[in-house]
């Protein structure tokens, strides 16, 4: 329903902000890292909105990078993860850290996440992969390539994917990047290089 809402920043508590736009003041939750990242109030800003509807509430959920937004549906679309649970994982991870986790079964860093234990974090990381392993936009070759040869290039290439990029973005955004770069750091440059595209 809403992409984003551009408006004035306000204020924020332990799990949301407020935004004014258009005479209205919007509570957004959000999690740790971007409420980390907030600048000074009233200061414009823009945050990627995700509406998330039960029987009985309307809850606005908001991130400042639409990595973090894609990231959080993306883990919303595990059974049994609902958007707590998608929220503190984004608290202890960054979208590049998240997604190193599970192309590496990093099974540890998810389950930092407050409420996400063992079995849970497993599912994701299985679940997430197979969504990699089925999607057309790689190739058996590719992900064989990936799985026997595990290099930076490569890592972060299936970790873009994991984030929702193709695999012809993800090419596209780390050639030229430094090789020697640990997996993370390319990651992060591709991320600036996509966002950029956007």
């Amino acid at each position: 329903m809403y992409y984003y809402i551009k408006g004035k920043y306000i204020l924020k508590s332990e799990s949301f902000i407020v935004v004014e736009a258009g005479g209205v003041g919007y509570k957004i939750y959000t999690s740790a890292n971007t409420l980390s990242k907030m600048p000074q109030p009233n200061t414009e800003v823009t945050v990627f909105t995700h509406l998330h509807v039960r029987e009985d509430t309307h809850d606005l959920y908001g991130f400042l990078t639409n990595d973090e937004i894609t990231l959080f549906i993306q883990l919303m679309s595990v059974s049994g993860i609902g958007p707590k649970a998608a929220l503190a994982i984004l608290s202890v991870a960054t979208p590049e850290q998240f997604a190193l986790a599970v192309i590496t079964n990093d099974v540890k860093t998810i389950t930092k996440a407050q409420g996400v234990g063992p079995k849970v974090a497993q599912r994701i990381i299985l679940e997430l992969k197979d969504k990699l392993k089925t999607t057309d936009a790689m190739s058996e070759d590719a992900r064989e390539t990936v799985i026997e040869n595990k290099n930076n290039l490569q890592e972060a290439i299936t970790a873009l994917t994991v984030l929702g990029y193709t695999a012809n973005e993800a090419k596209r955004a780390v050639s030229g990047l430094d090789s020697s770069q640990s997996t993370e750091q390319l990651i992060k440059e591709a991320l600036k290089i996509l966002m950029k595209q956007v």
